[in-house]
């Protein structure tokens, strides 16, 4: 995402000037500081006035549970100015055609509280089923 934030930047005229090995690019802007940091820490960095705004995936302000404020939608990713969208993956042939399906099973995510909410509703899941997170 590094790459197309920087372009999303000079879209609306700074350039930001990154060193692989820095965690804080400059830019041609003085009143403008940046800093990179993982998506999913983003709302905490802003949450707690380490950062006075910050670009990251409304999922992963939606996990952090945070009182922070969505000031307007952006649509770009990685690879193309698409939409990213979450899916639920099972094994093809594996039989499992819908979320009820996975009753019992065991559920990886890096969004463990988006997911704890996602199977909720589907009461006898919620207590089966073991949300984890997956770090890389």
């Amino acid at each position: 995402m590094q790459d197309a934030t920087i372009a999303l930047f000079k879209r609306a005229g700074w350039n930001i000037y990154a060193d692989g090995r820095s965690y804080f690019p400059s830019i041609d802007d003085t009143e403008i500081e940046c800093m990179l940091i993982r998506a999913q820490e983003m709302a905490r960095y802003v949450d707690h006035g380490v950062l006075d705004a910050g670009l990251t995936g409304i999922d992963w302000v939606v996990e952090s549970g945070l009182a922070v404020t969505s000031v307007t939608t952006l649509t770009y990713a990685k690879q193309s100015r698409r939409k990213v969208r979450w899916v639920l993956a099972v094994p093809e042939g594996s039989g499992f055609e819908k979320a009820e399906d996975l009753e019992g099973k065991i559920v990886a995510t890096e969004l463990v509280e988006v997911s704890k909410r996602y199977f909720a509703p589907r009461a006898s899941m919620s207590r089966s089923n073991s949300v984890g997170a997956q770090r890389k």
